[in-house]
């Protein structure tokens, strides 16, 4: 069957892709081996995010004395928690389907893989096969978690995203090899539920790719809650042949041994780039990623990639734009291209983490004479009226012209925040524009005006 767009991989990439392409008048298909979705709907962004809502909805009714209400010893239900986050989820993938049907997109169920540069043949789940054609097709692959041979993933003792988020009986203990987004997310959330949490970081800070405030702040109010934190620590082993796992882990004081029931491997993430035809087709890649040009355009005429298989970020909202730019080349538009140092950042642990553009550090590399200010969220009304004072918003300008650098932001809410940052830094906004820009109070989105007011020399509320 001939189509005049053919995506493989339905996820917050994929779907997007094949929506913009029937919107511009082509006959598309969209083939998925799994689930309508793909990992972030079904195993990552969506599902993880009802997760951490039910810790904080637990943490507010532990805390709830503080706020003059009175809940006697609340209780969480782990099984409950899993079970409303699968909910979710199922919810969200119905949406999808919804969303294919009303956009006239055909959804073709199962494995495809590349036979021609505008062929591919698909392997349903009862091993039939079809062959499809297309003018062109877009690989929206996805990624998997990465495996380090010193901590194989066994789905029950060593043990990755997915299982980490759908095992029905919490864990007593659990070490949470990475601090990234989804290891910092992870380690926050079983703490959160009582779970004994220890993190190991390779690198010298948690959250490695953020500012190094924003890293050490975040430590420190892990620690807080009761979070174990190594950092220029790695695991040197895991043995599982006991009741649970003992990992050897290396500091920088030796050698030591960490006991728990479970350890979750959050070391990132590994495109999945195998059994497609790539090789065959002689498409180019690096690295493990697909190489791809401004149009997401691969070295195979008529073939494109978006999304965790090419080299840009590996977010969700990055391969849903690069699905639309994709969709829109191909139909012979001439969409604007990313800029991929204005990708937002978020981590919902508790307190959030959200970022954009250059760090402190990256901005003096790149040879900027810099303002920094910092607004601490102890000085905001909203948050101390919030109980939710932990925190700050940091912000970067170049001192010759204004020029917003980077945005960095710890605590309540700071991922609905940084839009305003992305916005800004889109518009070419300076500095000054932000500070005359008069923000709502009591809000916490102030915090972001009061930081480019330390910056300039202009606070007036710290």
């Amino acid at each position: 069957m001939a189509y005049d767009v053919i995506v493989l991989g339905s996820g917050p990439g994929g779907y997007p892709a094949a929506i913009r392409a029937s919107q511009l008048g082509k006959k598309v298909a969209i083939v998925e081996r799994e689930s309508l979705g793909g990992i972030c709907l079904n195993w990552g962004c969506i599902p993880t995010k009802a997760l951490l809502k039910s810790a904080n909805v637990f943490e507010y009714a532990k805390h709830a004395a503080d706020y003059g209400i009175n809940i006697a010893n609340p209780q969480q239900d782990f099984g409950g928690v899993i079970g409303r986050s699968r909910g979710v989820a199922d919810k969200m993938s119905k949406g999808i389907q919804f969303l294919m049907k009303k956009n006239k997109i055909d959804v073709i169920m199962g494995t495809g893989k590349l036979v021609a540069a505008n062929k591919m043949e698909i392997t349903a789940a009862d091993n039939s096969k079809r062959t499809l054609e297309a003018k062109n097709i877009i690989l929206a692959l996805g990624a998997r978690a990465k495996q380090l041979p010193t901590m194989p993933i066994d789905g029950k003792k060593i043990i990755g995203y997915r299982e980490a988020m759908s095992i029905t009986t919490q864990p007593k203990s659990m070490i949470v090899c990475g601090s990234g987004a989804i290891g910092s997310e992870f380690a926050y959330f079983y703490n959160s539920m009582g779970t004994k949490v220890t993190i190991v970081e390779f690198m010298p800070r948690i959250v490695p790719v953020e500012d190094e405030d924003i890293s050490k702040e975040l430590e420190k109010q892990f620690k807080k809650q009761g979070i174990g934190v190594m950092t220029s620590s790695e695991v040197l082993k895991v043995d599982t042949s006991g009741a649970g796992v003992k990992a050897t882990v290396k500091t920088a004081d030796g050698e030591v041994t960490l006991e728990a029931d479970i350890l979750l491997s959050a070391v990132g993430v590994v495109a999945n780039l195998e059994n497609v035809g790539l090789e065959a087709l002689g498409v180019k890649t690096d690295k493990g990623k697909i190489i791809v040009d401004a149009n997401q355009q691969t070295s195979v005429p008529g073939l494109y990639a978006i999304g965790d298989c090419t080299p840009g970020q590996a977010l969700a909202h990055v391969a849903s734009k690069e699905g639309i730019n994709a969709a829109e080349h191909l139909s012979g538009h001439k969409p604007e291209p990313i800029d991929y140092n204005n990708i937002p950042g978020c981590t919902y642990c508790s307190p959030e983490v959200a970022s954009v553009g250059f760090t402190e550090k990256a901005a003096k590399d790149a040879g900027y004479e810099i303002k920094v200010g910092k607004f601490p969220f102890i000085a905001s009304g909203k948050a101390v009226a919030a109980g939710a004072t932990e925190g700050f918003v940091k912000v970067i300008y170049d001192a010759k012209y204004g020029e917003f650098l980077g945005c960095h932001m710890i605590g309540m809410n700071v991922t609905e925040m940084i839009a305003e940052a992305v916005v800004a830094r889109k518009l070419e906004t300076t500095g000054h524009e932000i500070l005359n820009a008069i923000h709502p109070h009591p809000t916490m989105s102030e915090a972001l005006k009061e930081a480019t007011a330390v910056a300039y020399g202009e606070a007036t509320d710290i």
